[in-house]
């Protein structure tokens, strides 16, 4: 290989772009949607623990939904500002309401992490409820008003 090429989410300005939900890219029917916690290279940022039990919750309350066969992914990102949700054939404003209600449903869970166990997770003892519940508020309160209109990145 003689050239990397430049991914589409490092050509994003991230020295603009604020927490908010974001569409990253469009691939056919398949829409990334980049759901920022953090501000870009302004600490502090996701913990760790607290990202592993936003998968957790955020992964099992969409796949758990009436939108389940347009969930297509929800991970971390490597810089730990937030996010990516991947969904097929919903509209945005059903993915926005999605995003909403998972974060709200993070937001009050209590009990048992969903898949947090040895045999379920590779890495089941790193979980923080009480932190995951912090952020996922916070995204709550950011995104109260969000539209599709929102969810073009920052010029």
């Amino acid at each position: 290989m003689d050239t990397l090429k430049k991914i589409a989410s490092f050509q994003i300005d991230h020295t603009r772009l604020t927490p908010g939900m974001y569409t990253s890219r469009v691939d056919g029917d398949v829409v990334t949607y980049d759901l920022r916690f953090v501000r870009p290279n302004t600490p502090p940022y996701l913990e760790t623990a607290a990202m592993h039990t936003i998968e957790h919750l955020f992964a099992t309350y969409v796949r758990s939904s009436e939108h389940s066969g347009g969930v297509v992914y929800f991970g971390p990102m490597g810089c730990r500002t937030g996010f990516y949700f991947l969904t097929r054939g919903l509209s945005p404003e059903t993915a926005i309401g999605l995003t909403k209600d998972a974060l709200a449903f993070i937001a009050g869970f209590e009990g048992e992490i969903p898949g947090a166990t040895e045999k379920e997770c590779g890495n089941f003892r790193e979980h923080d409820l009480p932190a995951a519940r912090k952020y996922a508020a916070g995204m709550v309160q950011v995104l109260e008003d969000w539209s599709p209109i929102r969810l073009d990145y920052p010029a």
